[in-house]
């Protein structure tokens, strides 16, 4: 097990929440600021210098005493969203339910384990030395291949530069699963998934407003029916004992 130096821990924490405040900024600026693409550079920008500011004036610090440091995998998605706001592709999600899924479930249970309601000692298998650098490093080979064959890039792109950030800073802590998972991210993968559920759930037509359509064969038989003295509507019993009552 390999720890990354403390120095690289801090610059990337500043850096980290820089990029995430920014992202939450731009996302409750009014929508008519929304569109300039001038507006991520300039978040970007104020939250840096908020976030260098020494000791306790730096908001990083006060994040970083509840969340300690954002995870690689939420800071490359909230790059992402800078990235396509920047260039006018304001309804692209950053995270799809494709990758918010597997979070979701990852987040699960860890919790469930931290809180001893399983104790598979999940977490603390993040800071194997043999197992997670070579899982990272084919991780990384993998997310990469899809990048250049484009396919699912969207979830491809943040993967790649979480496992990259890990295999060789050893960021944010050390431990895998702080490069891929966070408190924050995973209430977003959360958020996204019930989102998504909503959305395909008004899609679906309901279930009493739809008809059976009539039979072509059968509406063109009836018609013929109805010329030989046949009610096409009536049973089989009622046209029976209407011949025997007319005899």
């Amino acid at each position: 097990m390999s720890l990354p130096d403390l120095t690289w821990q801090m610059v990337y924490g500043r850096l980290a929440w820089a990029i995430v405040l920014a992202t939450l900024l731009i996302a409750l600026v009014p929508g008519a600021w929304r569109h300039s693409r001038r507006l991520p550079l300039a978040a970007l920008g104020l939250m840096a210098l908020a976030c260098l500011l020494p000791g306790q004036a730096s908001p990083a610090w006060t994040l970083g005493l509840a969340f300690q440091y954002p995870s690689a995998l939420l800071t490359s998605c909230c790059l992402l969203k800078l990235l396509d706001r920047r260039r006018g592709l304001r309804a692209i999600c950053a995270l799809p339910p494709g990758l918010a899924a597997p979070l979701a479930i990852a987040g699960a249970a860890l919790y469930l384990d931290a809180f001893g309601l399983i104790s598979q000692g999940y977490y603390y298998a993040g800071f194997s030395a043999t197992g997670v650098p070579i899982l990272a490093v084919l991780a990384s080979a993998a997310c990469a291949a899809a990048v250049i064959r484009d396919r699912s890039r969207r979830q491809a792109l943040p993967l790649l530069g979480a496992f990259l950030l890990f295999s060789l800073l050893r960021l944010p802590t050390g431990n895998v699963w702080d490069a891929v998972l966070d408190p924050i991210l995973w209430a977003w993968a959360l958020v996204a998934l019930a989102t998504a559920a909503l959305r395909r759930l008004r899609r679906l037509p309901a279930a009493h407003d739809t008809q059976p359509e009539p039979t072509p064969g059968l509406a063109a038989d009836l018609p013929v029916l109805s010329v030989a003295g046949i009610d096409p509507y009536s049973t089989i019993k009622e046209q029976v004992s209407g011949k025997v009552s007319s005899k």
